[in-house]
């Protein structure tokens, strides 16, 4: 009865982890051996047999017939043999049934959590495995447990998925019971444990999302060259197709925005500009900044700057709110830009530009104005004390004294 207990134990793992009939019979034999060389000192003339379908299992210990025992595990005497069956003769093998209870208690308990222990790492092996192979999809799991600093989920089979907050966008909000879709982005041991890492803020994730919702992306009629994002805040996708029947951005954004809205909704109202792809990087930065309308670009590789110059009401348009715009657009084309407004020569008349006034404003503050596409006095003084401590990432403090360095310049 205990031997039966012993693999029906097995094969409810076998159930619910599913696990292959060789690796069972497997773990099971090696599981028998081991406690069999502890209590013998070697498990070599041991034969195992298990029998799966019906639940039960046969150890048999084999021995040589011998007049005198030099050696009790692998030797057994002819005298103690015929007490068993007299028709045994020196020289022949004796194979002799072990009962389950011969292991005693302490034995069987052994065996028992060598078995579990022995299920467990199989079963994680498995879970690594399954998910290293997924890393970059997206799986849909339901929310488990929510900490300050990330979250349980769990996925279909009861599997334990952690999304740190760092993963998850700024303006996500789960409880418990909740569904929510990610992709893998990282599965890794940690003390013999499986950690599956997901994420919502990943590049990936937003490509993934296009995949399942424009077929010609899923189909590769259309292809996705480069995705940028600010998680919850901004998304730039250049997008291409190799057949000039099919129009890229239209087929992403579908009719009345229905393929794209669906995006949107699950990245929290993140909004998504779509841009068709070229390797002109000039072209690509006007797709790129639109709807503001470049006046000049000037490239310069050595540097990996550009240097972008707009009307002044165009500079609003270009930087986008809290500079996302212009961020994104560099991160797109590879470049690290400078937005400079172009005054007309009634206006430069009566401005000064900013580069006067180094003596006065330090260096990297005025490098922050002008990257703004603030590069004269004037244009300064024309935004708020707010707006330009968001676009710029200056202190309240400085952005005051710079304006009013500025302002005495007029007065």
């Amino acid at each position: 009865m205990e031997g039966i207990n012993l693999v029906n134990t097995f094969a409810e793992f076998k159930q619910l982890k599913n696990i292959d009939r060789p690796t069972m019979m497997s773990v099971l034999e090696d599981v028998f051996r081991s406690q069999l060389a502890k209590m013998y000192g070697d498990d070599k003339n041991f034969d195992i047999i298990i029998n799966i379908d019906k639940g039960d299992f046969e150890i048999w210990r084999n021995r040589t017939v011998v007049e005198e025992v030099s050696d009790p595990n692998s030797e057994i005497s002819i005298e103690d043999v015929r007490k068993i069956d007299d028709s045994y003769e020196v020289g022949e093998e004796f194979a002799e049934s072990i009962e389950l209870k011969s292991f005693g208690r302490r034995g069987i308990l052994n065996l028992r959590q060598n078995l579990s222990s022995r299920i467990m790492d199989i079963e994680k092996a498995n879970l690594f495995n399954k998910y290293k192979a997924k890393i970059g999809e997206i799986i849909v799991g339901e929310v488990y447990q929510v900490w300050k600093r990330e979250m349980l989920v769990m996925d279909e089979d009861r599997n334990e998925l952690v999304l740190p907050k760092t993963e998850q966008i700024p303006s996500d909000f789960f409880k418990k019971g909740d569904t929510v879709k990610a992709v893998v982005e990282k599965v890794e041991m940690k003390n013999n444990n499986p950690i599956i890492t997901l994420s919502r803020t990943s590049n990936t994730f937003l490509t993934r999302l296009f995949e399942q919702e424009v077929p010609e992306i899923f189909d590769g009629l259309i292809t996705i060259k480069k995705v940028v994002r600010i998680p919850g805040e901004r998304a730039k996708v250049a997008v291409e197709s190799y057949d000039d029947r099919i129009d890229p951005v239209g087929a992403c954004v579908g009719v009345k925005g229905s393929r794209i809205h669906g995006i949107v909704r699950e990245l929290r109202n993140e909004n998504i500009d779509i841009i068709n792809w070229t390797s002109n990087v000039q072209l690509l930065i006007q797709r790129a900044l639109s709807p503001a309308k470049i006046s000049s670009v000037k490239i310069f590789e050595d540097t990996k700057h550009v240097s972008v110059y707009l009307k002044a009401s165009e500079v609003p348009l270009a930087i986008g709110k809290g500079g996302s715009n212009i961020k994104l657009t560099g991160m797109l084309v590879g470049y690290e830009l400078d937005v400079y407004r172009e005054a007309d020569e009634s206006e430069l008349e009566d401005d000064v530009m900013l580069s006067e006034f180094d003596d006065e404003i330090e260096g990297w503050i005025i490098e922050a104005l002008q990257g703004i596409g603030c590069d004269t006095a004037k244009s300064v003084l024309a935004l708020s004390v707010e707006e330009l401590v968001k676009r710029a990432d200056l202190e309240t403090e400085t952005v005051e004294d710079v304006q009013r360095i500025l302002r005495a310049e007029f007065e």
